[in-house]
């Protein structure tokens, strides 16, 4: 969502996700001889763990021609078509590969009107250093399942400053084997004839643009010139298929902003007596009117933009108009986000879409820009009088957990509104992005006739966040953590839910690493950046709640954190100092020794003393709670920092580390005497993630995960023989870009895995193997002997409750598995278990053992959770049994 106001070249650079830069990617891979490997298939099916947005939305694209077809345009994370049976998103982009992550991030789009089932992607992330490749025009003729691909001499910009303007690639509404598209960088006006598949500079257009962000940004990101921003054919001006005659670009230069051709591209000159001193964010033709209306800002956006006007062009006559709804003196914003009715010639509205305090602006009009009304007003200040209520109950932490003071609200209108379009043929139907979402309404009418008007999420399917952490308990009722850029990150209890709220107290603007005691898995703790406040946080229910820590002198960003496997400690090594270590919940932090500044920091999962660091080639371990660090003597290891590694859960000293560079030592390496000395696994020729999941039916050890490159092939992969053969689970339809930040399986069922993306959002994948052998983790349990079971309510609330339950092996003989069944009373349903697998048919329930508490002792207990839901009365159950054996109840 890009929430920083002004995204400054250093911002850029320190906060690689926050911009979209994958770190690990500073150079394009090698290929090298691919080392003989074991690689299989298996089919998995993906998913997203629902968070419904999260990214800016710059772009929203209807078809003029086909009713319900729309596309979105995201910065980093691809592009998606909307889908009017199920008011969702598709994603389109997902088959973009590791070495081509770059082309995830989409700078225009276009939907072609004459063959509907055609649609065009100009696609690059940045056109500095960032992205080691050129950018790419993908062609599509069904509607985007499937692509082809132009590569350009140049590269794009997805996520540059100005994404905002725009639509910089266009098809000629009457000949459409002719397309224009806007480049970045004085590259010009590009022109295909032959629908997309090849491309040539357009050598007499005279103007290539000027306007930069800030010349002194050595980096190259804020200092690009920002080229040509649109392209608008008149369609009036053309039959049948002939080339439309009358074409008009816009181009970043606030004193020569647009440019037009009479003769179909052939000659070009700049339009007369237009306004100066001003970027034409937007140019829409209304042809019914013959008025071409123009939103300009003074600066390219999308943060930026203190000043703004709307003016309209009359084609016919080359009268200009200033139609601005305020006074440019009263202005505090730039407008970009312009749309007209196609319906209703003469209604057209705009967005104030740089007003970020206390909200954003929309403006409409139905005289073609002669008086205009607001979306909200002052009644007397700080009070508002809106014409539109939100509805974000589908997605409602929207809201931020915020409470306000007026003038603002929660939730608000939006931020950084530079798209906006009133759906072709549906006059009530409007949809705008925002830094976070795509908002829309389905009774836009309402604006006019008095009433409010609704606004919604229309987001479903579309998943804009970057991931820079993962972890998945293996109890307690959170099943997925995530650390996240720019909406801090959530606690998902069921994945196929939006949560209600982001972590809050604080709300981080961006997560960098989180972790759970894995013993006492109630106990997490994430650190993050926030530009006044604490940069860590705790949790001691599961993440459901939070407080905040303090911070050692010196701290700028969040960095690693590490819990011990109890808890009771945690070690943290923030931005701005160096590696700390406390005991209790982060009041005090001490100064570690041994470890250098800016190390990466892990803990071993049984020994609550043992902590590990990584920096620059050097392994580091501690075993007195992160007092003091001491060097392994390991060598070979990766130089750089493009390094994540873990320890295993339920082994000390068992820690797998992945990582490097094309330039240098790269693969994944395995320690099990505590990092004192690491093997390197020599089929695996890349390895970026490493994580761990519940073992497959029959396995001595926990499934391994990775994103890396085996066998020639790049992908997600997993082993569940220690590393000696992988099968790769993912397939070239299923990519994602980037996935080098994190990854983990699932503790309680075999075969999920989840991914981090750098604009996808967080992945999930589940395996058609259900146990990756046939036994399920656990064979059916046939115990003899006494049993008891003592079950209680632990919490409960409005529709909802939360139980514990204990299962006692009061018989002389082991189990070799567990299966507990009972009946509720009262119409109960369990909806998420933890440390046991549940099935449940009617009121009977059956929890089964996971396959790490399979055996129970004679004298010993095993122990499992879950919440549920309830209505009226929520009696206990009164019988279990195991199997055929009814145990006695406590």
């Amino acid at each position: 969502m890009r929430r920083t106001p002004v995204l400054t070249a250093v911002l850029g650079l320190a906060a690689g996700l926050l911009a979209g830069v994958p770190p690990a990617l500073a150079a394009q891979p090698v290929e090298k001889a691919a080392p003989s490997a074991s690689v299989a298939a298996d089919t998995y099916t993906w998913k997203n763990a629902r968070i419904d947005g999260g990214g800016f939305v710059p772009g929203i694209v209807f078809n003029r021609s086909e009713k319900n077809l729309a596309y979105a345009r995201t910065d980093i994370g691809g592009a998606y078509r909307w889908q009017e049976s199920s008011k969702s998103w598709t994603p389109l982009l997902d088959s973009v590969g590791w070495d081509r992550w770059g082309h995830t991030g989409v700078v225009s789009l276009a939907s072609d009107s004459v063959a509907p089932s055609k649609v065009y992607a100009a696609v690059g992330t940045y056109t500095n250093s960032w992205d080691p490749g050129n950018g790419a025009v993908l062609r599509s003729a069904d509607r985007g399942a499937t692509w082809q691909k132009a590569d350009l001499p140049f590269k794009l910009g997805g996520n540059m400053p100005g994404r905002g303007m725009g639509e910089r690639l266009a098809v000629d509404p009457h000949k459409n084997s002719v397309l224009y598209l806007g480049a970045p960088s004085g590259k010009g006006l590009w022109r295909s004839t032959d629908s997309g598949a090849t491309w040539s500079q357009v050598t007499n257009f005279p103007n290539v643009g000027n306007y930069v962000q800030d010349p002194t940004d050595t980096s190259g990101y804020a200092s690009d010139n920002q080229g040509i921003a649109w392209v608008t054919f008149d369609e009036s001006t053309g039959t049948g298929t002939n080339a439309t005659g009358t074409i008009y670009v816009g181009v970043a230069d606030k004193d020569n902003a647009v440019y037009r051709s009479t003769d179909a591209g052939a000659t070009w000159s700049r339009l007369a007596g237009q306004p100066t001193g001003y970027l034409a964010h937007k140019g829409v033709l209304d042809a019914a009117n013959g008025y071409l209306y123009l939103a300009y800002s003074d600066k390219g956006g999308p943060y930026d933009g203190g000043k703004g006007q709307l003016w309209r062009y009359a084609t016919a006559t080359g009268t200009w108009t200033n139609i601005s709804p305020v006074a440019e003196a009263d202005t505090y914003y730039g407008f970009s986000g312009l749309t007209v009715d196609r319906q209703k010639p003469g209604t057209v509205m705009a967005t104030a879409y740089s007003s970020w305090w206390p909200d954003t602006q929309i403006f409409r009009s139905t005289d073609s820009g002669g008086t205009w009304t607001k979306a909200w007003d002052y009644t007397s200040y700080p009070n508002r009088s809106n014409r539109y209520t939100m509805d974000v109950s589908s997605s409602p932490w929207l809201s931020w957990g915020a409470n306000p003071s007026p003038p603002e609200q929660a939730p608000k209108l939006g931020w950084m509104t530079e798209a906006l379009e009133i759906d072709p043929f549906n006059s009530a139907r409007m949809m705008y992005g925002t830094g976070a979402t795509v908002y829309g309404t389905e009774n836009l009418g309402q604006w006019d006739s008095g009433g409010q008007f609704t606004i919604k999420p229309m987001v479903q399917g579309l998943e804009e966040t970057a991931v820079n952490d993962l972890a998945a308990p293996p109890s307690g009722g959170a099943q997925l953590l995530s650390a996240l850029g720019d909406i801090g990150g959530f606690r998902h209890t069921d994945l196929t839910k939006v949560p209600s709220m982001m972590f809050t107290s604080p709300n981080f603007t961006t997560t960098t690493s989180l972790d759970f005691a894995e013993s006492n898995p109630g106990t997490v703790v994430r650190a993050g950046n926030l530009d006044s406040g604490p940069h860590v946080a705790f949790s001691t229910d599961n993440g459901a709640n939070w407080f905040a820590g303090t911070d050692p002198s010196g701290v700028s960003g969040g960095g690693t954190v590490a819990a011990a496997s109890d808890g009771s400690r945690f070690v943290w090594s923030p931005e701005g100092a160096g590696v700390h270590h406390a005991t209790g919940f982060g009041t005090s932090w001490s100064a570690s020794t041994g470890i250098p500044a800016g190390a990466i920091v892990e803990s071993d999962r049984v020994d609550p003393k043992t902590f590990y660091g990584f920096k620059s080639g050097r392994f580091y371990v501690s075993s007195d709670g992160g007092v003091s660090f001491t060097a392994s003597s390991a060598t070979g290891l990766p130089s750089g920092d493009s390094v994540r590694f873990k320890a295993l859960p339920g082994t000390k000293g068992d820690v797998w580390l992945a990582g490097g560079a094309s330039d240098g030592a790269y693969g994944l390496w395995h320690s099990t005497d505590g990092g004192a000395t690491f093997t390197k696994l020599s089929g695996v020729e890349q390895a970026d993630t490493i994580g761990f999941g519940k073992a497959a039916a029959g396995a001595s050890y926990q499934t391994l995960y990775t994103s890396a490159k085996i066998g020639g092939v790049r992908g997600i992969f997993r082993s569940t023989d220690k590393g000696a053969t992988w099968t790769r689970i993912n397939d070239d339809a299923h990519q994602w870009g980037w996935t080098g930040a994190a990854i983990t399986g699932d503790p309680r069922v075999y075969g999920r895995v989840y991914v981090s993306t750098n604009g996808r959002g967080v992945i999930y994948g589940d395996s058609s193997d259900a146990d990756g052998g046939g036994g399920g983790g656990g064979t059916d349990p046939t115990p003899t002997g006494a049993c008891a079971v003592t079950y209680k309510i632990t919490n409960q609330w409005s529709g909802g409750f939360q139980a514990d339950v204990q299962l006692n092996n009061t018989g002389s003989t082991t189990w070799n598995g567990w299966a507990l069944g009972w009946s509720f009373p009262n119409g109960q349903s369990v909806t998420q278990a933890w440390n046991a697998e549940h099935t449940q048919s009617a009121a009977a329930v059956t929890m089964k053992n996971l396959g790490w508490n399979a055996n129970v002792a004679s004298g010993s207990s095993v122990s499992f959770g879950f919440t549920g839901s309830w209505s009226g009365t929520n009696g206990k159950p009164t019988a279990f049994k195991l199997g055929d054996q009814s145990c006695t109840v406590s």
